[in-house]
């Protein structure tokens, strides 16, 4: 049975082999994961920390936060298209309305 992990607690077991020194079984073994599982989050916070942005959910402080501002931008974007959808439309009712 899969179970879901924080974000905090895989940045925690990441930092055990990169910061800490555990080889990648002993940091598994410590947490209750399997290796696998360490090594993708060491692979994923390894790039975080480079400024590489993870498609999945982010581990560190600065990479969640600009997944939370392009998430923004790209709803701003989205309003954006519809405001300019909306003005031609009313822009077409008025003069249509004015002749």
């Amino acid at each position: 049975m899969t179970r879901q992990q924080s974000s905090e607690f895989k940045r925690e077991c990441a930092e055990l082999v990169l910061n800490y020194g555990y080889a990648h079984k002993d940091a598994a073994k410590t947490m209750n994961v399997s290796i696998s599982s360490i090594g993708r989050w060491v692979t994923q916070y390894r790039k975080e920390r480079q400024g590489i942005t993870p498609k999945s959910s982010a581990l560190t402080a600065e990479q969640k936060r600009i997944q939370a501002l392009e998430k923004q931008v790209k709803q701003l974007q989205s309003d954006n298209q519809l405001l300019k959808k909306a003005s031609a439309f009313f822009a077409i009712e008025m003069t249509s309305s004015n002749k």
